[in-house]
């Protein structure tokens, strides 16, 4: 079936855009990878014994883990969009539309592939396991030289935050179809409007002409949270609603994720307090360019829902532990809403009187 993108330019464009990242020597470069898959092997227990969640964490094992380049990412990437919006984007109405659009998004994606440095995808289906772990080992690299962290501990800690995602999902698995299911009907809203079509290839077209035009925005406005020029490009109040209501449930994941990499003690990652710090300040974004792309491509909507999410975690587990915390796992009625990540306590009565 055609679709409004051309998904394999979009590949070839992300691949071709993507700059490779820091070189090493190849005994280096295998001993990364050797690191990086013994620490996603380590991970899931370390996220058991904080959260309780064991049986979940062991079904873990079996997630394919991947160690890749940016181009790789960007490819995967294109495959969770094609398969999360399948059959829900009207074949393209104008010569070239597709193709323009799928260039755009490979533009999109190399933008971003040197800023990520692991990703659980639950959506895409992957052979053993709920989900696949990609790692992007050239990002890993980059950002332990630069920051001067100690290697062994900083791989880990990227794996504790991912496998947490892993242990989130195998905890809940209703909610692969709740996000997607909602991911879904925002986006079969928006394409099945008169102007969809128009408004998703928009989408897409907004970063790179704010791009080009070099122009920052003024201070964060109320849609700050949801994702920037993206969503001010497509998306109506209504829809705005629906997308907000997604960001809860990723804020509560993300922040989730953030606490439990950092409850990890010095014993087994003796540098961790410096990593989050040297991490925060890196997350802050230092150039003037930095901050740009990170306006631009929604990463400041990313790690507002860190920060969101994390103060969401750590007041629920303050007042009733990570076994009341749990309760998230167990059914969609008892995610929360967006209000209630702004006031946790809210969310603590409702679901524990």
């Amino acid at each position: 079936m055609s679709s409004a993108v051309d998904w394999q330019v979009a590949v070839r464009r992300a691949g071709h855009l993507s700059r490779p990242g820091p070189s090493g020597t190849r005994a280096e470069l295998r001993a990364l990878i050797q690191v990086l898959r013994a620490a996603a092997a380590e991970a899931p227990a370390h996220v058991a014994e904080i959260t309780g969640l064991h049986r979940p964490a062991a079904q873990v094992a079996t997630t394919p883990v991947y160690v890749v380049d940016r181009p790789r990412w960007a490819q995967a990437n294109v495959e969770m969009f094609a398969h999360l919006t399948d059959g829900l984007l009207p074949a393209a109405k104008l010569p070239g539309s597709a193709r323009m659009a799928g260039e755009e998004m490979g533009v999109m994606l190399a933008l971003l592939s040197p800023k990520v440095l692991g990703q659980f995808d639950p959506f895409t289906p992957a052979d053993g396991g709920p989900g696949r772990l990609l790692l992007v080992a050239p990002n890993v690299l980059k950002v332990e030289r630069e920051l001067n962290l100690d290697a062994m501990d900083f791989r880990l800690w990227v794996c504790l935050h991912e496998q947490t995602h892993a242990v989130q999902f195998a905890a809940a698995p209703w909610l692969v179809d709740h996000l997607s299911g909602r991911m879904r009907g925002l986006v079969g809203g928006v394409s099945s409007t008169t102007d969809g079509p128009e408004r998703l290839v928009r989408a897409a077209r907004a970063v790179v002409e704010a791009l080009a035009s070099g122009v920052v925005g003024g201070p964060p406005g109320p849609t700050s949270d949801l994702g920037g020029p993206l969503v001010d490009a497509f998306l109506d109040e209504d829809e705005r609603a629906a997308m907000a209501e997604i960001v809860a449930v990723m804020s509560l994941l993300e922040g989730h994720a953030d606490v439990v990499m950092d409850a990890v003690g010095p014993a087994r990652l003796p540098s961790i307090r410096r990593i989050r710090a040297a991490f925060e300040k890196r997350r802050d974004g230092t150039s003037t360019l930095d901050v740009l792309l990170r306006r631009l491509l929604g990463m400041d909507a990313k790690v507002a829902q860190y920060r969101n999410g994390a103060r969401f975690v750590r007041a629920v587990v303050e007042k009733v532990g990570h076994d009341g915390l749990n309760a998230v796992w167990t059914a969609p009625e008892l995610l929360p809403t967006a209000a209630e990540v702004a006031d946790p306590v809210t969310w603590v009565r409702r679901v524990h009187g």
